[in-house]
């Protein structure tokens, strides 16, 4: 029996409820409508995605990496930031956690720049890092929800060294271009041809028939920060500068978040 004047907790307002296996569906829509309506409120545009590893340090002996990691997302930054847009476009996007994805937050910050972190829980490695502004600081439950959002604003993604799960992140973007199930233009860079060379061997994929030869050209190579960023600032201003400013002004607002096809 109730005790009087009791009332149960509205269902979406109760954590009994919201932890169970029959919410699962709620989870999830939440983890696509809250980074929705943030980055729309903070009227971010696109990205530009670095992934790599968490156990690559400032100091080590992969610590050029992380170093250089640093400097591109400074770059980038810098020069997005200086464009004449009334949107924030090309921000700097990483996974949240220490290594490769701190220094490129790091770097967006060095630039006096916003970045995203999307975060994931996990029981080791990853906790967000404290260069990540802290409104676009987001958590994710499900892997394949951050992936959604990496994917879905990112028109550049640069993969610096890293293990299991940068190859997962690479690989899945890899063929998401191939099989263009992204409705748009999108460059993907390997960064450190000296690392990519010995782990994965792409021409031999070819040589063997797994993929066509025209699948090398789904990616580009960098070693040092200015190469890589003259890439990314000559394919960007190509693919969505040149013809979005040759456009009457009017004509310019387009949705912010509408790049992948439905």
């Amino acid at each position: 029996m109730s005790e009087p004047g009791y009332r149960p907790p509205l269902s979406y307002k109760d954590p009994s409820f919201l932890d169970r296996s029959e919410a699962r569906s709620v989870r999830i829509l939440s983890e696509y409508l809250q980074p929705l309506s943030v980055l729309r409120k903070q009227r971010i545009h696109d990205t530009v995605v670095f992934f790599g590893s968490a156990r690559i340090q400032e100091t080590g002996p992969l610590s050029r990496y992380y170093h250089e990691a640093r400097e591109l997302a400074r770059l980038v930054t810098t020069w997005s930031d200086a464009l004449p847009d009334a949107t924030r476009r090309f921000v700097v996007t990483t996974g949240g956690g220490p290594g490769i994805m701190e220094a490129a937050n790091r770097g967006a910050m060095d630039a006096g720049g916003k970045s995203i972190g999307l975060n994931i829980a996990l029981p080791f490695e990853q906790h967000p890092n404290p260069y990540i502004s802290r409104e676009l600081t987001f958590e994710f439950h499900y892997f394949f929800m951050r992936k959604f959002w990496f994917a879905y604003l990112a028109k550049v993604l640069v993969v610096f060294p890293g293990g299991f799960g940068t190859l997962d992140e690479l690989t899945e973007l890899l063929t998401l271009v191939q099989t263009k199930k992204l409705d748009k233009n999108m460059l993907i860079i390997l960064y450190g041809s000296d690392f990519w060379n010995k782990v994965i061997n792409f021409k031999a994929m070819a040589e063997f028939g797994v993929i066509s030869e025209s699948d090398l050209n789904l990616f580009e190579w960098a070693d040092d920060p200015a190469s890589a960023q003259k890439i990314i600032q000559d394919r960007l201003t190509e693919w969505y500068l040149a013809p979005y400013c040759a456009l009457p002004r009017a004509e310019q607002h387009t949705p912010a978040i509408s790049h992948t096809r439905n």
